[in-house]
Formats: C-alpha cells, structure tokens, sequence
C-alpha cells in the first residue's frame, strides 16, 4: 500500500494466546466464541502484526511483536508460535535487515508491543535495530517504570525488553501528539493505558490508522468490547467512539494488530452498532 512517499506494508511476527475472557472484558463468552473461539485453556488466538513503513529515507517499524526472549514456561503459557511467522523472517521477505531499520514507534510497552526489541547475542542483550531511534511517550514510560498492581503482568520482562535500549541511548521520549515525520502522526489514547500513541498516515486520498490496543481486533469494533486489561475503560469507550466516528466519516483503514484474520477493515455505521464495510489486507 503506498500513502504519500510511504510504501506501507503489514508484517506478522508469530503468533500467540491470551485468555478469551481478558480480552473481551463484561462481554459473556456465548457472544465473543462466536467470532473468537478459544482453546482447551480459554485462550484465543492472536496475531503479532507490526507495520513497516519504508520511503526514501527512512524505515519504519510501528511495534515490535514478543520477540523471542521468553522462557520455556511463559512460551507455554502464552502459547506461542514461531512456525510460520517471525520478525526477522517477515523483514527478510521484503528485502530488509534489522540493521537498516532507522525507527522503531512503539505503542506501548506491554511485552506483546515491545518484546522485539532485544534479543540476545550471545551472552549479552542488545538492541534487535542497533541503528533505530526507539520513540515511547513520557506519560507511558513513566508508568511503565512503576505499573499497577492492576497491569504489572502486562510489562513482563520490561527491564530486558528495554534497559539495554534505554542504555544504548536510543530511547527517544516524547511529549504528546505530533508529527514525526511528515504525513506520519502520533495520536494519543489513555483508556488501555496511559500514553498509548497510535499511527496516522495520511495523504490527499488515503489515512491509515494503526489502532494498536485500543482496537486490537475486528471484534472489538463493538463499543462494549473492551478488555480488562484496560485500565480506564469508560475512557477507553469514549476514545473508541471518538475515533470510530471520525473513521467512518473520512473512510480511513483500520490497521489491526491482533486480529488473526484480517490485517485491516474500513468501517460504517449500522443501524445500532459500528461495521466492517470492507476487509482487506496491506
């Protein structure tokens, strides 16, 4: 997909599970299995999707996906599945390497967000994009540094996700919405989590919105649909409204993160709830 001087690309890193009930929130499990069914364990299938924005000067990756860290015992419980897809595997297919990746946008740093962005060489944990600009919001690195009881699990492994990014001085913090670059623009949420920045690319004809976890799914385009992980999520309702309501009216494409079917939708307005008008991959 081109926007501006933008080629826009989705790319799956792997795939996992969480529990069905976490992720639907108040929604009873009769209504959410019907679209999400889930396994012996509850658990749903997820996909790990990032985006990789390229142009002339740059190469842009919003997210990073879980990376391959994890212990035995947390592979287990998050179900986690490298057969088909990685990161690494994904970029190779469009003739990128980690090395000349020269941004990384994370949403946030809950670990299925910001996993990838370390791995181990050797014995020592490094930066996976040594040459990128790391960009986080101050509100939610700030939180990040000290979570809740409530979202503690959700920032698993956060010091070896980004302390050696943190050291290596490529830790970019920002302060609320902006541009970027030019026709990419951060746009800020806090329902699911304070300073969840989320991606507008736009030009004269065309926005793409990377949703992140304020839309993680196809599913969740129902306003009720939220999930516990949520820290404010009344906030969280409003926010989805506000910007579903301006999807509709400007035609823009959804990019969704963890919908194990559809990379992307555009949406309308039904009669008593907010509907995919179109499917569609980037």
């Amino acid at each position: 997909m081109k926007i501006g001087p933008y080629q826009i690309c989705s790319l799956e890193t792997g795939r996992f599970g969480l529990d069905g009930g976490a992720m639907f929130g108040v929604v009873p499990k009769t209504l959410w299995s019907r679209t999400n069914p889930s396994d012996d364990k509850n658990r749903i299938e997820m996909a790990a999707r990032v985006l990789l924005i390229t142009s002339e000067k740059r190469k842009i990756l919003v997210d990073v996906g879980i990376g391959h860290k994890f212990p035995p015992k947390y592979q287990e419980i998050y179900c986690l599945d490298y057969s088909q897809y990685s990161l690494r595997g994904s970029l190779a297919q469009h003739r990128v390497s980690p090395e000349e990746i020269t941004d990384v946008i994370l949403t946030h740093c809950h670990f299925d967000h910001s996993g990838g962005s370390t791995e181990w060489v050797g014995d020592t944990l490094k930066p996976t994009f040594p040459a990128a600009t790391y960009y986080v919001q101050r509100s939610h690195w700030d939180w990040a540094l000290r979570p809740s009881e409530k979202d503690h699990g959700s920032f698993l492994f956060f010091n070896e996700n980004l302390g050696p990014v943190e050291a290596s001085g490529r830790l970019k913090i920002l302060d609320g919405s902006c541009e970027l670059f030019p026709g990419v623009r951060l746009v800020l949420a806090n329902g699911h989590t304070p300073g969840l920045q989320m991606v507008k690319i736009q030009d004269q004809s065309t926005t793409l919105f990377y949703c992140g976890d304020l839309i993680p799914t196809s599913s969740h385009l129902r306003l009720p649909y939220i999930m516990a992980y949520d820290l404010h999520p009344l906030k969280t309702l409003e926010e989805k409204r506000f910007f579903l309501n301006e999807a509709c009216e400007e035609d823009w494409i959804l990019a969704l993160e963890h919908d194990p079917q559809w990379e992307a939708v555009r949406v309308k307005k039904g009669e008593k709830a907010f509907e995919i008008k179109e499917r569609l991959n980037i």
